[in-house]
């Protein structure tokens, strides 16, 4: 089971960028987080992080047909891109939407997500953990287990 975890702008600047609200983890460390849990149920988790909207597309686009599942942080292009919606629609694949911190929670522009249309589940607030149970629902789901959807 191949897992394409993408991370959006900013997120190559964890651990520097706004400790307050996304903590002192580098993103070295959540990559190293996710590959270890991954490998513990028995997936194999790949990373693409971004700055260009246009590149994220393309990696979206690059995991069809060989992707079983992604994770996607779009950062500040959540509230943005239509562009990375429709990718998502497009290749048709299982896809959960993460959020280190709780937009909900912050300023009024963050609380809208276009990607979340095409996603079977969110989850925010959650810091490094959130992916971490991302990548435990998506297994399940492509598994074939029972597992509830929508938002945490």
């Amino acid at each position: 089971m191949k897992i394409l975890v993408i991370n959006g702008p900013n997120l190559n600047m964890l651990g520097i960028r706004e400790p307050g609200i996304y903590g002192h983890g580098t993103y070295a460390d959540l990559v190293a987080l996710i590959r270890e849990r991954a490998a513990e149920l028995g997936a194999q988790a790949e990373f693409y992080q971004s700055n260009h909207e246009g590149a994220l597309v393309d990696a979206i686009q690059g995991a069809y047909g060989r992707i079983d599942g992604i994770i996607i942080n779009p950062g500040a292009y959540t509230h943005t891109s239509v562009a990375l919606l429709d990718a998502v629609k497009a290749v048709g694949i299982p896809t959960v939407e993460v959020h280190i911190s709780d937009p909900d929670t912050r300023e009024e522009f963050r609380r809208t997500s276009y990607i979340r249309a095409a996603c079977v589940r969110t989850i925010k607030g959650m810091g490094f953990e959130g992916y971490v149970e991302a990548l435990r629902f998506l297994v399940s789901r492509l598994s074939g287990a029972p597992g509830d959807e929508g938002s945490i």
